[in-house]
């Protein structure tokens, strides 16, 4: 029987060992497979610049078990592509004598904030001033991806294509009637005359005030896009208004065809087919031994570098960069938010670490919880008492919230088209009591005070916490009011004039003095580096701890263990798994403890 067990174990292992051993081969032939490319890089080919999906500047944390159910689902997860990486592959790109020109398709790319394209943009414009050649080429261009095309040097369109320039919209939906057709009431609390943020809970329509400021901001938003392509086409902003104004006229008279248009109003300089855009690079690049042109993939170019802020000198000081973007929350957080937990773990690594000599904290968030804000200023604050300089880089949107963090900074660097401001809080609490009335349901029980149990949906909202509310809100408008005084060295009433909820855009908020110069992450690093004598090559990125990355099975155990695991773990996954813009109204609610937000609560500009 020993022997008979033994025999079983010896058995065992060696199939172990079997099977260990294959799995050395394949990860050996996948390396081979995947191995940079950089020897296959052909002397005068072009690089062809495709990136796809979402440009993000930090991919979504989603763990395996989250991924896994969106396949199961058939919730497929839109594709991302760092910044970062476009912007590396370029500037090398234009360095590398073996690249001669630059083929720019952007038709997979769904989406990307007017500052990202701005930084691409000028990336693309450096590649053109070192001699060499951008050709855009693509099928169709939408709004975005034109932005792109219109800084090659030639740009081709399909005959049967064209270029959807329509300006830029902002539309949401308004609910007061509907809440009133199912019985459901809002109870809102706020303070600021442009604190719009909840304005599609109470009215079936957008507010003069807000009509006001919002047309101000996407105005000068347009006014930078049809100037930035009006110059790289050598045409005029008032021609691209016009043309655009005047689409069903040009669209006639061209016979209702969008590629010939195209070609008249200059946004192109020819039109090819596949097969003759093909040809038409080969002439330029050669062919390539397989098949089209000769060219270097985006992906397979990318593998030769080294990305930026990822590598430093070992024992040289360095400046930190910890990218922020989403919603802000308590706790860890999820994909698509700023845990103040997680991030205050990456503030407090900057302030603890003996190398970091200096923070770059870039922000794209539009705001979320005021107690989940203000515990991240307060491990700001806590950063800069070690001496440490700290620089907010803000990306396409760092308002309310996201500017409650930033007034703590020591310089505050915003994009022309970022938009930022919206001081002001709401407080928004929910009550269906009189919808289950309708259905037979009704609630009813004792308490020792006026506010116990009142955060129970299932029954009115009692005077006594409304009234608490209202001045909790007002209290902490107050205290907003204040510590951006503070932050920005202004008084409480140069703040109240520039605050009330109202959004700015980032050239005006340079001009009111809540920003103090323009420019991207890369400018942000300089001025970092420069309050703290570190060379900007010395720039790293302090990424989040692996174990916030793992938030489904934590939520799972969580399920198991306590009473409103189940809620979380759900909650969890629709974050997770469901399509971005899910929501009726916009971003949810996030649990404040008071029920207090400094959100804006923007919809996407369309």
């Amino acid at each position: 029987m020993l022997v008979h067990g033994l025999w079983r174990l010896l058995a065992g292992l060696r199939t172990a060992i079997a099977n260990l051993l294959l799995l050395l081969v394949l990860a050996l032939i996948a390396l081979v497979v995947l191995m940079p490319r950089a020897g296959r890089i052909p002397q005068g080919c072009a690089l062809l610049l495709n990136p796809g999906g979402r440009i993000v500047e930090e991919k979504s944390a989603i763990d395996p078990l989250a991924r896994l159910i969106s396949h199961a689902v058939g919730s497929a997860l839109s594709e991302e592509t760092l910044l970062q990486d476009i912007l590396d592959v370029i500037r090398e790109a234009g360095k590398d004598n073996r690249i001669k020109l630059l083929v720019l398709d952007p038709s997979d790319i769904e989406q990307a904030s007017l500052d990202q394209l701005h930084a691409i943009g000028r990336e693309l414009d450096r590649f053109r001033e070192r001699g060499k050649k951008v050709i855009a080429a693509a099928d169709a261009y939408t709004q975005t991806q034109y932005y792109l095309a219109a800084h090659a040097d030639e740009v081709y369109l399909n005959p049967m294509g064209q270029v959807a320039l329509q300006g830029f919209a902002l539309y949401r939906l308004y609910a007061r009637e509907f809440l009133e057709k199912i019985s459901v009431d809002f109870h809102v609390f706020r303070v600021g005359t442009y604190k719009s943020a909840v304005e599609p809970l109470l009215r079936d329509d957008m507010s003069a005030e807000e009509r006001e400021a919002n047309r101000l901001w996407l105005n000068r938003l347009w006014e930078h896009y049809a100037a930035t392509i009006a110059a790289k086409r050598q045409l005029t902003p008032e021609g691209i208004n016009a043309l655009i104004n005047e689409m069903p006229t040009r669209l006639l008279a061209s016979r209702g065809d969008s590629a010939r248009l195209a070609l008249e109003a200059k946004l192109v300089d020819g039109l090819k087919t596949g097969p003759e855009l093909d040809e038409f690079l080969c002439q330029q690049v050669g062919k390539d031994e397989d098949d089209g042109f000769r060219r270097v993939d985006f992906t397979d170019y990318l593998a030769t570098l080294t990305p930026s802020y990822t590598k430093a000198p070992w024992q040289e000081r360095k400046i930190g960069i910890i990218v922020a973007h989403g919603d802000i929350v308590q706790g860890k957080g999820g994909p698509g938010q700023i845990g103040s937990d997680t991030l205050a773990a990456q503030l407090r690594r900057a302030a603890d670490h003996e190398q970091v000599a200096a923070v770059v904290l870039r922000l794209d968030t539009g705001g979320g919880g005021v107690l989940a804000s203000e515990l991240i200023r307060q491990e700001l604050l806590d950063l800069r008492q070690t001496g440490k300089p700290v620089v907010v880089s803000m990306g396409s949107l760092a308002a309310s919230g996201g500017y409650w963090i930033a007034s703590a900074a020591d310089r505050i660097l915003a994009a022309e088209t970022t938009l930022t401001g919206s001081i002001g809080i709401f407080g928004a609490v929910p009550n269906g009591h009189k919808a289950l009335a309708k259905l037979g349901l009704h609630s009813d029980g004792i308490a020792t005070s006026p506010l116990a149990g009142s955060g129970n949906i299932t029954r009115p909202l009692p005077p006594e916490l409304r009234q608490v509310l209202q001045l909790q809100v007002e209290e902490g408008y107050r205290r907003f009011i204040n510590l951006v005084a503070e932050g920005r060295s202004m008084s409480s009433e140069e703040v109240e004039k520039l605050a009330e909820g109202r959004v700015w855009d980032g050239k005006s908020a340079l001009e009111l003095g809540l920003v103090d110069e323009l420019g991207g992450l890369t400018e942000a690093v300089a001025v970092a580096g420069g309050l703290a004598n570190v060379p900007t090559k010395n720039a790293l990125y302090i990424k989040q701890s692996s174990s916030s990355r793992w938030g489904v099975l934590r939520l799972l155990g969580e399920a198991l263990t306590q009473p409103q695991g189940t809620t979380r773990l759900f909650a969890e996954l629709a974050r997770q798994v469901l399509p971005q813009g899910a929501s009726l109204i916009g971003p949810q609610l996030y649990g404040d403890p008071g029920h207090a937000y400094a959100h804006s609560l923007l919809p996407p500009i369309r």
